[in-house]
């Protein structure tokens, strides 16, 4: 590709922002985000921007290591974002790459989008073959306390998000239905209500818990038992009225299809992190809309708000801003709406100062 620049350098760099408020699920609280932002930069001047959420600490300098390892690999190539990642996934064919390696090489992938847009000089989503359209978004919330869910649920109603997502999972169902029961009486009837359970529950509990819940009028249940039990998915899926989300954890494209072709759940979230970044999103969202399964983003909202406006069965942008701390430009709700940037690539620019504060 001769028209192309070629891929001149990168740069990796580990952080650990806070949260605020801290993210409390079923599994604990996490106070802090660690991130790894990726730059990627070609001898045509411009330099490709991206970030992952490692979860934990433990992995952070991992997958900084794996980064640094692949990277090297790429440079001197021509910027081809599906050519690149294909070229590294078949040098790691034989060890596969669902965990620590897809979550690299998303990032290398998102990264490689944002270059390759903006050598073009346009926004991600135009590249993509659409145009920068907004998505209905929902606030996203952990397990918050009545007191401390109030204000941040009339934060997000006044703000004029018009669907809010709450975490439970406590140790009874009682607390559960509580909890559900005090975030509609926020709500009332300005907002669709979702509930995440973040794996917490065994398949015969998430039974009982998901038909009682059935009355309570939730646009959906998210992850209610473990994310690799498509079996026990597809038992909940058939016994409760709710529709089932699934999709933040399923690796790649395929992943996604057999998901869809167990009948595991009604709606699909996808996390760019572990679909495969931009290319595997495009990928799965055509596996989707094949399937007509709405399909919504789990974090990474910068990105996933260009690639809504080109999914067809796109449903619900998750509100979250896990990398705001480091951003110079966060992303845009205009009521109740995202508002994908209209930059050339994604819209990511980094705060450096942050950066620097934040480094690990």
């Amino acid at each position: 590709m001769s028209d192309s620049p070629q891929i001149s350098g990168f740069q990796v760099r580990p952080v650990v922002v806070p949260l605020n408020p801290p993210l409390r699920t079923a599994s604990g609280v996490m106070a802090k985000a660690p991130l790894v932002l990726v730059d990627i930069s070609t001898n045509a001047g411009v330099t490709g921007s991206a970030y992952i959420f490692t979860y934990t600490p433990v992995v952070l300098q991992g997958v900084v290591e794996v980064l640094k390892n692949l990277l090297p690999q790429l440079e001197s190539a021509a910027l081809a974002p599906r050519e690149n990642l294909a070229e590294l996934r078949r040098k790691l064919v034989l060890i596969g790459t669902p965990g620590l390696l897809d979550m690299a090489l998303a990032a290398i992938d998102m990264a490689l989008w944002d270059a390759h847009a903006r050598f073009l000089n346009a926004p991600l989503s135009r590249v993509l073959g659409g145009t920068p359209s907004r998505t209905l978004a929902y606030a996203s919330f952990g397990m918050e306390r009545a007191e401390d869910a109030r204000p941040l649920i009339a934060q997000a109603l006044d703000a004029g998000f018009r669907a809010i997502k709450i975490k439970i999972g406590y140790p009874t169902l009682a607390e559960d239905l509580a909890a559900v029961r005090a975030a509609r009486a926020l709500t009332g009837e300005r907002a669709s209500l979702m509930i995440d359970y973040n794996q917490s529950l065994s398949v015969p509990e998430a039974i009982r818990r998901c038909q009682a819940l059935d009355d309570e009028g939730l646009a959906w249940i998210e992850e209610p038992t473990r994310c690799d039990d498509f079996a026990g998915h597809a038992r909940i899926a058939e016994a409760v009225r709710t529709p089932l989300q699934l999709g933040e954890n399923l690796y790649g494209p395929r992943e996604v299809r057999r998901s869809i072709g167990e009948r595991c759940s009604d709606l699909m979230m996808l996390d760019l992190m572990k679909v495969g970044g931009i290319s595997g999103w495009m990928d799965a969202a055509g596996i989707c809309a094949a399937a007509g399964v709405p399909v919504s983003n789990h974090f990474f909202q910068e990105a996933s708000a260009h690639l809504l406006g080109v999914t067809p069965t796109a449903h619900y942008l998750e509100y979250f801003g896990i990398a705001d701390a480091v951003l110079a430009d966060t992303l845009e709700v205009v009521d109740g709406h995202a508002v994908p940037s209209q930059r050339p690539g994604i819209g990511i620019t980094w705060n450096e100062a942050a950066v620097r504060r934040f480094a690990a």
